[in-house]
């Protein structure tokens, strides 16, 4: 192994592992880079906001309890006889809170704490905000490498669109779409977009590291070419998950990789279907592609008419139900194809390979997975290894692409950005407040915020005039929550 390979492999499995000491990756100045700002900075976030229950308590990370305790109470009240009373009491508490209690809510101490964190939430991106690591491989029009977010310690990959790759393959349209695609599904079984910035060269998609490396990358390097078929069903109904998910946004995945004909559907420009789901097990069991017999090359001509018209061929290493499952997933005719008879995810769901697993438990991320790649390891290709992209040649930018960055780069996706300051535990830290019940001086509306210009101050004075007199004359002021406040 180089030594400029070893130096990358340490310097990335060193911030992995939090970079030693208390901080666990974060930046000396984290604080100060999430410090709240004065609450009447605040005004024209509330004024914009729009408040409604299920958003602002339901479905943003911040102010509801740790996910992994919510669902291990909701599986075990589900599981048992007071499954439908269960259900009717949430439904119910749901209601209840939505109104009165709601209403309390967004003229408190609380909702102003809340805005704080919007406010950060929504500060500009720049590739400053990150440190860079090294390349883990490369995509279509530019090098994926890992980084962290110098606040929270928290790792991600960086994707690096290169803008004049994309302008000279007229890719605008598709790297937008996959952008917003990734912004809106929030889902365990899709990678995430948390964040979007752009540099002089380059549009970034900053997304969820998987530093367990790909799957095609453990198919490679297992020894025998393949998995065991436990493992491979495994990963089977986490992929229909995904797919689910996708297909209740109204959207459909025909990128499965490596997007080669041998990939293909029988009819691909049919309407939804599942019978991407069995592709990619197709190889993790046999180790090689459809229609691949090793050694030996077969023209495009002749796989695009072998996955028409021939059937496929299964080895001793698959199953009964496992060749059924396939077989029902590939079917030649779309009507009788599984999950295309109406039922959608159903159809797949009740096969007999997965029908006895328990696809809440699945859901959740509750299952212990059959194999854990090496945390001490890096799972991807030597750097020496990653084919570098040549230079673009004959493609200039114009002022007029200005437009399309300015709709990509649009900084931190809410739930994801959320979320990495609950698991950095940068929320726990420093959504506190006054230990004797005073309000901190950072959501006083008595108060000022500090080092103000005149034009600011102005600014503060009229936000807290509007704000005093858009109160009720019999409003009360909000108490300060106890608990420690530094």
């Amino acid at each position: 192994m180089e030594l400029g390979n070893i130096v990358a492999d340490t310097v990335l499995l060193k911030a992995r592992e939090g970079g030693g000491g208390n901080r666990k990756g974060k930046s000396k100045k984290w604080r100060q880079m999430l410090q709240f700002p004065h609450i009447s900075q605040c005004e024209e976030l509330r004024l914009s906001l729009e408040r409604d229950y299920h958003s602002l308590c339901e479905r943003q990370p911040i102010g509801r309890p740790p996910r992994q305790l919510a669902t291990n109470c909701t599986q075990r009240l589900e599981q048992g006889p007071c499954k439908e009373l269960s259900q009717e009491l949430t439904r119910v508490t749901h209601g209840y809170l939505s109104m009165a209690p709601f209403a309390d809510y967004l003229n408190s101490i609380y909702f102003n704490r809340f805005l704080q964190w919007k406010w950060l939430e929504r500060q500009p991106v720049t590739k400053n905000t990150f440190r860079q690591y090294r390349v883990l491989g490369k995509g279509g029009f530019g090098e994926v490498c890992a980084c962290q977010v110098r606040a929270t310690g928290k790792m991600y990959a960086f994707k690096k669109l290169e803008k004049k790759r994309i302008k000279k393959q007229k890719g605008e349209a598709m790297a937008l779409n996959e952008k917003q695609i990734l912004e809106k599904v929030n889902s365990r079984f899709i990678v995430s977009l948390a964040y979007t910035c752009e540099t002089k060269e380059a549009l970034c998609l900053v997304l969820t590291l998987m530093n367990g490396g790909d799957l095609n990358f453990h198919i490679c390097h297992m020894g025998r070419a393949g998995f065991p078929e436990a493992q491979a069903v495994f990963y089977v109904p986490r992929s229909a998950c995904g797919l689910e998910d996708l297909h209740r946004e109204r959207r459909v995945y025909r990128d499965l990789k490596p997007g080669t004909s041998r990939w293909m559907t029988t009819a691909t420009s049919s309407s939804p279907t599942w019978d991407w789901l069995c592709t990619c097990p197709r190889e993790m069991i046999a180790g090689q592609l459809p229609f691949q017999q090793r050694k030996k090359k077969i023209k495009r001509e002749e796989v695009e008419r072998l996955v028409k018209e021939d059937p496929e061929e299964y080895s001793e290493r698959f199953s009964p139900q496992a060749c059924s499952l396939r077989s029902q997933l590939l079917c030649k005719d779309p009507a009788e194809r599984l999950g295309c008879r109406g039922g959608s995810a159903r159809e797949v769901k009740e096969h007999p390979l997965l029908k006895k697993l328990n696809f809440r438990r699945v859901g959740a991320g509750m299952l212990e997975p059959p194999f854990k790649p090496d945390p001490r390891a890096i799972c991807c290709k030597d750097v020496l290894d990653i084919e570098q992209f040549s230079r673009v040649k004959g493609v200039e930018l114009e002022p007029t692409d200005q437009d399309f960055y300015q709709k990509f780069a649009t900084g931190s996706v809410p739930i994801p950005w959320q979320n990495g300051m609950v698991e950095t535990e940068c929320f726990q830290e420093l959504n506190v407040f006054g230990l004797d019940g005073s309000v901190p001086p950072d959501l006083d509306w008595k108060g000022q915020p500090p080092r103000l210009f005149s034009r600011q101050r102005i600014a503060v004075e009229t936000a807290v005039t509007a704000r005093k007199s858009s109160l009720p004359a019999s409003s009360p002021q909000p108490e300060a929550p106890t608990g420690s406040w530094r």
